[in-house]
């Protein structure tokens, strides 16, 4: 996994988002333990950025109306670029004229298991996962819709 389309996005000299450059270890986590973030991002549109832990990166989505808890809701997710561990603490604001300008707040967070191989997102266009966190708790699935870039998450 690459963070060089989120790094060719951000001006850091003018952000106050993590550039992604030091090596993160799993310090004081469970060996196997991957986190998972939601983020409330009032951009120019507000939605929210829902990210999972996998090979050293944050798997990015952005979901226009938010993460529903209800199970018979489905949710547009369109993948975005991946972003760097550092993210999942992120908070604060992306100043004007910058690439996602706008208030970024954790909206909730915690770990996730995969409950299918982690490569079928990419084969089969299908994840299915178990979240626990403070707000979303359960089982997850994301499907691929028509293209490479709009995932479905139900």
């Amino acid at each position: 996994m690459s963070l060089n389309e989120y790094k060719r996005k951000r001006d850091f000299e003018r952000t106050l988002e993590p550039a992604g450059e030091e090596t993160l270890g799993r310090s004081g986590r469970a060996q196997g333990t991957l986190r998972f973030v939601v983020q409330k991002h009032d951009a120019s549109k507000l939605h929210y950025d829902f990210r999972l832990e996998r090979d050293g990166v944050l798997l990015s989505w952005a979901i226009p109306k938010g993460p529903s808890l209800d199970p018979r809701q489905k949710r547009l997710a369109v993948r975005v670029e991946d972003h760097p561990l550092e993210y999942a603490s992120f908070e604060g604001c992306i100043a004007a004229g910058q690439y996602g300008a706008g208030t970024v707040l954790v909206w909730d967070f915690g770990t996730w298991q995969p409950e299918t191989d982690l490569n079928e997102l990419d084969a089969k266009g299908e994840l299915k996962f178990r979240l626990d966190g403070t707000k979303l708790n359960g089982r997850w699935m994301l499907v691929r819709l028509g293209g490479a870039k709009s995932t479905e998450s139900r």
